[in-house]
């Protein structure tokens, strides 16, 4: 009991550190862009509306193209976005039930019942945890892996189209920036540390050709 106990302690520690990270970037990220909205004039706002506009549209033709690639595929949209957080999410190729909850961003319960239904189709199975029984990892089957590669395959053009149009909207700037601002920070820190250690690195003189 106690090991489980710190399993899921550690499992909802790291889940929530991914989400104060998230709350972090998504703060730096809103301040960037409100300092910005604040100085443009009603012609460039327009623009953002109609940029955010076309994403929104790309976004609901790739959801869209996603659900029908996975029913040509015999399997849900749902199964596939299990598949797909099984096999990547957590980099180990299988993830425990509070995992999927996570990526699916749905409830507990919810997730229990959608494996079951993968595992009836014969696309993934479930097993104990091998140090405590009570933990139940899922992993793709066979089957699984072929369909999930083949929805892979399909969905890789279509995500490089997308992303190559949300690069071009104004809206991504705003990350851009706060990458800047992270960046900025980590040179000053660097900047610290070599004048506490007595200056810059001199360069090797270098040898004169003869």
């Amino acid at each position: 009991m106690r090991y489980y106990r710190i399993t899921m302690h550690f499992q909802n520690r790291r889940i929530a550190e991914t989400r104060a990270k998230s709350a972090i970037l998504e703060e730096m990220t809103a301040k960037a862009i409100s300092g910005r909205w604040e100085t443009m004039d009603a012609a460039r706002i327009a623009a953002i509306v109609r940029n955010l506009a076309q994403f929104r549209y790309a976004l609901r033709q790739f959801l869209r193209f996603s659900e029908d690639a996975a029913r040509r595929c015999n399997v849900t949209p749902q199964q596939h976005q299990l598949m797909l957080g099984i096999e990547g999410y957590t980099g180990r190729e299988s993830a425990s039930v509070t995992e999927l909850a996570e990526f699916l961003q749905e409830r507990h319960h919810s997730v229990v019942g959608l494996v079951e239904r993968a595992e009836q189709s014969g696309l993934v199975r479930r097993a104990q945890d091998a140090a405590d029984r009570r933990v139940v990892n899922v992993a793709l089957t066979a089957k699984g892996k072929r369909i999930l590669l083949r929805l892979t395959r399909r969905h890789y053009e279509e995500a490089r189209r997308l992303r190559g149009l949300w690069e071009t909207c104004e809206l991504s700037r705003g990350g851009r920036v706060a990458k800047t601002v992270r960046r900025g920070r980590g040179e000053a820190r660097d900047g610290r540390r070599l004048s506490a250690r007595g200056g810059s690195r001199k360069r090797a003189p270098s040898r004169a050709t003869a």
